[in-house]
């Protein structure tokens, strides 16, 4: 099996605590990570951190994240998968990036979030919808509801998922800088004590 891994944030700002008494959670964005450290993971958001009202589809870089927003939380989720699935998420990500300019936020749909009515305007997305879509078209979710739907609040409650990383942002890019060749081993281990302190769950879970 492989492992397709979500990322909740929880950023500062107007927008995000808009977004956050809506939703009634801490975290209020999510991004799609082909790895743990999320060196290859990309959602529907800003294009610039600092920027809230410039947004589409972007690769994520958590270090740029973390000059603009120290205080960051991040909880990092772990999914099951196929070969297969992952290689499809893989190729999507990678068409929707080479088309990143074509994305949009769904500021229209958001009132029909709250009404509970689907609403889908081509190319534009939520964080979560995005998400959604991508990963139930994958095989790798399912949904009881319209990916138009779908909030962060849905993957948080996600009964599939297995957590491996909660913690600030500033702490993960710190075992970051430490880990080389992360993809050839799993990279979170509960016997590091570098990690003392932080829910840590290693790659390869015991179920």
């Amino acid at each position: 099996m492989a492992q397709i891994y979500i990322a909740f944030v929880d950023t500062p700002g107007l927008f995000a605590g808009m977004i956050r008494r809506v939703i009634k959670q801490k975290y209020i964005h999510v991004a799609v990570s082909l790895d743990p450290f999320l060196e290859e993971a990309y959602s529907i958001g800003r294009r610039h951190p600092s920027i809230p009202l410039i947004s589409g589809f972007e690769k994520e870089d958590k270090r740029k994240i973390l000059r603009a927003f120290p205080d960051a939380d991040y909880m990092i989720c772990s999914l099951e998968c196929t070969g297969e699935q992952k290689q499809y998420v893989e190729r999507e990500l990678g068409e929707a990036m080479k088309k990143r300019f074509r994305y949009h936020y769904a500021i229209l749909g958001l009132p029909f979030i709250l009404w509970n009515k689907p609403f889908y305007q081509k190319n534009h997305y939520t964080c979560s919808s995005f998400a959604a879509r991508l990963l139930e078209d994958a095989g790798i979710c399912r949904w009881d509801k319209h990916f138009s739907l779908v909030t962060p609040k849905d993957f948080y409650e996600y009964r599939g998922k297995q957590k491996i990383f909660e913690g600030s942002l500033r702490e993960l890019v710190k075992a970051d800088k430490g880990n080389h060749g992360f993809g050839k081993a799993p990279v979170f281990h509960l016997a590091q004590p570098a990690y003392a302190g932080t829910a840590y769950r290693g790659v390869g879970y015991e179920r």
